[in-house]
């Protein structure tokens, strides 16, 4: 096992992390730190890298917020809940309660209130980011926590960049429908007929400025799953055998 892979975003000034794939006792195409079950990993195997990362940073599972993701804009007033519910994002002002969300190429953010001291975690693969979870967990935090959106931290972790990530003509209609430019977050794929490059971390980027948040409180990783395999898991590389991800935060 070795030592853990964990990117901290410079603007958030809480205890956070996007956890890469190193460390851990998962093997074969799991090998690394996996953290799901949903791909046919050995679930002893998920257990033990699971409380891995929850002893790296002192917490137990009855502190934990994990749910299940059903790419959605669901979005929980976060309590100790270890996936007994269907959510996508979660927030809280509970410094006990450590957040958390699973991603294995879908983009996983984190928003942090110093001010009034509240974290949030969302999982935004494009199903969610079309439904603007992120920009929804902010009104979250400012409506049921007074925050105010100038305070507001928020980082992007890694995820499949558009440079590889292809998708169909049904895709960006629905990003089109839902208000985005289609120059804003695709590219026409020259070398495939009626696909296109989606670029999901500008939609999201798109939806947090517009929301109000501010461009120096806005970090992006820039990481891609897809081509570091070394590095991250990537459920579209591995056309779907491989393991998950999570991105952490709490108080």
């Amino acid at each position: 096992m070795t030592k853990l892979d964990i990117i901290t975003a410079p603007n958030i000034s809480t205890t956070h992390g996007f956890l890469g794939r190193q460390g851990g006792i998962s093997e074969g195409h799991y090998e690394g730190l996996n953290l799901g079950l949903s791909s046919g990993d050995a679930e002893e195997k998920v257990a033990r890298n699971r409380q891995i990362v929850l002893e790296h940073f002192q917490k137990t599972q009855a502190q934990t917020c994990a749910f299940h993701q059903i790419h959605s804009d669901k979005i929980l007033s976060a309590d100790a809940t270890w996936f007994e519910h269907q959510a996508d994002a979660s927030v809280t002002d509970d410094p006990n309660l450590f957040l958390v969300v699973s991603v294995a190429d879908c983009m996983p953010v984190l928003f942090h209130d110093p001010v009034k001291k509240v974290v949030g975690a969302a999982h935004c693969g494009w199903r969610g980011t079309v439904q603007g979870i992120a920009a929804k967990t902010v009104e979250k935090m400012q409506n049921d926590y007074g925050c105010a959106i100038e305070n507001i931290q928020v980082a992007m972790g890694m995820g499949i960049r558009q440079e590889s990530y292809q998708v169909g003509e049904e895709v960006v209609a629905e990003f089109k429908e839902a208000g985005y430019s289609e120059a804003d977050v695709a590219n026409l794929d020259e070398s495939s007929k009626g696909k296109y490059r989606l670029d999901v971390a500008a939609a999201n980027r798109i939806q947090l400025l517009d929301k109000g948040i501010q461009a120096n409180n806005l970090w992006d990783s820039e990481l891609d799953t897809f081509t570091d395999s070394s590095r991250f898991y990537s459920h579209r590389r591995d056309k779907g055998l491989t393991g998950r991800h999570w991105a952490v935060i709490h108080l």
